[in-house]
Parts: structure tokens; C-alpha cells; sequence
């Protein structure tokens, strides 16, 4: 337990930092001489990163262990913290903020390490425990930090109070490392053969990993076009098509570390135990990108959707927006646990259904609503899209568990590519159509999850000297 409540708090500081831009957005744009359009472009550029760097964290975390890992990026992440919070142009904002996407990364070391610590029966709700208390730094920031900047006082009292998050950060990095081991004593710590691509068990998922790697290229490369002349030209077209050069020669290169890493399955088949179906992955990165990727949409816009909507104080609106991710707190532990009890696959059925129709609901949210039934449809939406949060991370932990990170990583980067393809869509359509879009993306997710399986029987994960270990997945 004390493992877990330390994971809990070091993800709520890395939500706390990753979002200290969304309920100071207005005094941030008055201070620095903002207009609307360079806004939405911090907003864009607060989760771009963080679609690679979940990956490669992952990917980190499976080779290097969680204490190491998590401790490094809250001390490292603390600087562009401090850099976005004295920034002076536009120019120095947006690369803080972009660099700030990799604190976004933090959430997938503690997916690992929870699995380290909790049986099968009481992992979904875990994880719930961590991912919903961790995730509650979103709103912890925007109902304190408009607080903590007046307190400051003056036209800098949001840097000071950005700057706070920050230290709180860099202090714990320390109080992390001192107080964790990656694994109960006497267990051991599983690493895959391989940090440059994912392994994969069958001639058919070698290919559908491939594709499922093009959104996270495609995301980036629509964060660019953003960006260009075509966009809000921040960069110029040259720039532009170097970036999709560099995008596409990534993605072969990536290509070929998956072939160096798999290429013995063309030829030689994997032993029945040691398979696993990589189409649970791609299911659950579908989810992911609705769930999580609506979830990072919907704080960041909601502040100045509710100011508009109903003429609200940006101090008002932005307590008032944290409704939404207050419910973490219950939610998705309760995702997880409704797993642990009555099923992955159905409970993912029920909630992903309950997400659709709540977007739908907030779709309606109009001027002409009273405030508190405003706050009330977009706690009971909030409810669906963080349980079903839950239940996703319940289920990614009892895939392969030597390679829980990058599983983790690569599910959590698909949250990521859907707040881009999300924000995106919203700078080009009013709220009302951007809650519709999340509800048919969602609508999608229920479709694909007829391909997945639910986990059962055992895993088994190889020892240094040979021997196998049977881990129950259910």
C-alpha cells in the first residue's frame, strides 16, 4: 500500500504540472500577449510530445525499473515547468510546453510498478486507485492554482504559482527514489530481450503492429500541418516538409527494428506459451485514444467552454470545469474494480457505450442551461470516460507482463494522439460538433471490441536460468 500511494502521488504532480496551463490560460494570454489562435496552439503542443515519449518511457522503465525512471522524469520535467512559467514571447512558452508533454509520460512507469506489487484479482482496481488519484492533479490545478496566483497577487502571480508545481516536482523526485523498490522482495523483475521495438508472437501481428504504429506518426505529422503556413504558420513550409521527412524515415527505421526483433516467427513459431495476441493491444489502444485522449481534450478546452457558455470568471470557470476531473477519484478506481469483478471484456462493453452517449449529452449543453445541470452532464459523462480508463489499464497488465511498460506506453500514446486529433478538430469547429465527434469516435471503440478476448488462465514469463513462471491472469 505504501507503494501505491506513493505511485498515486507522483502521478497526481506530473497531471499537476502537465495541466497548470489550463485554469491560468486566460491570465497567461493577457500577460504574454496571446491571441486565441497561439492559445490553442499551447494546447496542441501540451500533449504533442507526449505521444513519443510514453513510448520510449515504456520502453525505459521495462529495462530500468520504475524507481529509477519515474524519479529522473520529475526531477528533469521540473525545468521546462520553471522555463513555461518566466517565459517572455510566444516562441519560449510553446517550447516549454512542448517539452512539458513528456512529464505526460509519468503515468505509464506506475502501470508497471502497481503490476509489480498486486495480484490479478486486485489489480484492475489498483490501477484504478492509481490512474483516478493520480489523474485528479488535473483537477487538484485547476481548482487551487486561479487561487494560488491571486494569493501571489499582481500580473506574474500565475508564474509563481506554475513555479510552485514545478518545485513540488523536483522535491519529490527525491522523496520517490528514496521509498520504492520495483518489486516485493524476493520477486523478480521480468525485462523483454529487446527495448528497440515491441515483440510479437504471430506472423498477423507483426503487421498489425506496423499499422497500429502509423496514427502516432500521423498524429505528429497533423501537429506540424498545425503549425504550418497551411495552419497558424508558426513554422515555415520547409520546416513543414522536413518534419514529415523526418516522421517517415523514423517509421522505417522503426519498421526495420521490428522486422531485427521478430523476423524469427517468419521462420520458426512461438511456443504456445509464451504467445500472446497483440490484437488486445490494438483493441485497447483504440479505447484508449477515446477514453484518455477525450479525457485530455475535454480539461483543456473545458475552462473556456463553460466561461463563454455561461459568462463565467475565469476563476469561476475554472473550479467549476474541475467538476469534470474530480471524478477520477471515483471513477476510475471504480472501472477497475467492476473489472477485477465482473469482467474485462464487459465492463470495457458497457462503459465505452455509457462514454458514447454521455459526449452525446454534452453535445446539448447550451447557454439556456442552468449552470449546476451543466456541471452535472459533464460529471456523469466524466464518470463513463474514467471508469472506462480503468478498466483499459485493469486489462494491459495481464497481456505479457515482461513488457507491460511498452504495452503501457504504446495503449497510453493512443490517448495522446486523440487529445491532438481532438484539439485539432476543435480549432475548426464549435463545441457543440467536437462533443459529437468524441461520440462517434467512441461509438467505433464499442465495434472493435468484439475482436477482443477476455484474459484468462495463466502468462508465463521466462527466468535468467531458464525455468518458467506461471503468473494467473485470472
Amino acid at each position: 500500500m505504501k507503494t501505491l500511494h506513493l505511485s498515486w502521488m507522483a502521478f497526481f504532480i506530473t497531471f499537476a504540472v502537465w495541466f497548470n496551463f489550463a485554469p491560468l490560460l486566460q491570465a497567461v494570454k493577457e500577460t504574454l500577449g496571446l491571441n486565441t489562435e497561439q492559445i490553442k496552439t499551447l494546447l496542441i503542443l501540451n500533449v504533442a510530445l507526449t505521444i513519443p515519449a510514453r513510448v520510449i518511457v515504456g520502453s525505459l522503465t521495462d529495462k530500468y525499473g520504475p524507481r529509477v525512471v519515474y524519479s529522473a522524469l520529475l526531477a528533469l520535467c521540473s525545468i521546462p515547468c520553471f522555463v513555461f512559467a518566466f517565459s517572455e514571447t510566444f516562441l519560449q512558452a510553446a517550447v516549454a510546453r512542448f517539452a512539458l508533454g513528456f512529464i505526460g509520460a509519468g503515468f505509464v512507469i506506475g502501470i508497471r510498478l502497481v503490476s509489480e506489487w498486486f495480484p490479478h484479482n486486485e489489480l484492475g482496481t489498483a490501477e484504478g486507485i492509481y490512474g483516478g488519484w493520480g489523474n485528479f492533479g488535473s483537477a487538484a490545478a485547476a481548482f487551487t492554482l486561479p487561487t494560488i496566483a491571486l494569493l501571489f497577487g499582481g500580473e506574474d502571480g500565475w508564474r509563481y504559482a506554475m513555479a510552485l508545481t514545478g518545485l513540488i516536482s523536483l522535491l519529490f523526485a527525491f522523496v520517490f527514489y528514496a521509498n520504492i523498490s520495483d518489486t516485493p522482495k524476493g520477486a523478480t523483475y521480468f525485462k523483454p530481450a529487446n527495448l528497440t521495438a515491441m515483440e510479437v508472437t504471430s506472423k498477423g501481428d507483426f503487421f498489425l503492429l506496423l499499422i497500429m504504429k502509423i496514427p502516432m506518426y500521423a498524429a505528429l505529422a497533423l501537429l506540424a500541418w498545425k503549425l504550418s503556413p497551411a495552419g497558424i504558420a508558426i513554422i515555415s513550409t520547409t520546416v513543414t516538409y522536413t518534419v514529415y521527412a523526418v516522421l517517415a524515415a523514423v517509421y522505417i527505421y522503426e519498421w526495420s527494428q521490428v522486422w531485427k526483433v521478430n523476423k524469427s516467427i517468419f521462420s520458426t513459431p512461438v511456443a504456445q506459451i509464451h504467445q500472446y495476441k497483440f490484437k488486445q493491444v490494438a483493441v485497447l489502444n483504440i479505447l484508449y485514444f477515446a477514453t484518455f485522449g477525450s479525457e485530455l481534450a475535454v480539461v483543456s478546452m473545458l475552462p473556456l467552454f463553460f466561461s463563454e457558455t455561461f459568462e463565467l470568471t475565469p476563476v469561476a470557470a475554472g473550479m467549476v470545469a474541475s467538476a469534470y476531473a474530480f471524478m477520477n477519484l471515483v471513477s476510475r478506481p471504480g472501472g477497475g474494480w467492476i473489472s477485477d469483478k465482473f469482467g474485462r471484456k464487459s465492463t470495457l462493453v458497457i462503459l465505452t457505450a455509457g462514454l458514447a452517449l454521455g459526449y452525446l449529452l454534452m453535445a446539448q449543453i447550451t447557454g439556456e442551461w442552468t449552470l449546476w445541470l451543466a456541471v452535472a452532464a459533464a460529471m456523469l459523462c466524466s464518470f463513463f470516460v474514467q471508469a472506462g480508463e480503468g478498466a483499459v489499464f485493469a486489462t494491459v497488465p495481464l497481456i505479457k507482463r515482461r513488457m507491460t511498460g511498452q504495452i503501457a506506453g504504446m495503449t497510453g500514446a493512443y490517448g495522446n494522439v486523440g487529445a491532438v486529433v481532438y484539439l485539432t478538430v476543435l480549432s475548426f469547429v464549435d463545441y457543440q460538433t467536437f462533443f459529437y465527434v468524441i461520440a462517434v469516435t467512441a461509438f467505433l471503440g464499442l465495434l472493435t471490441l468484439t475482436l477482443m478476448t477476455e484474459p484468462e488462465g495463466q502468462m508465463a514469463e521466462v527466468n535468467q536460468d531458464g525455468t518458467v513462471t506461471l503468473i494467473d491472469v485470472s
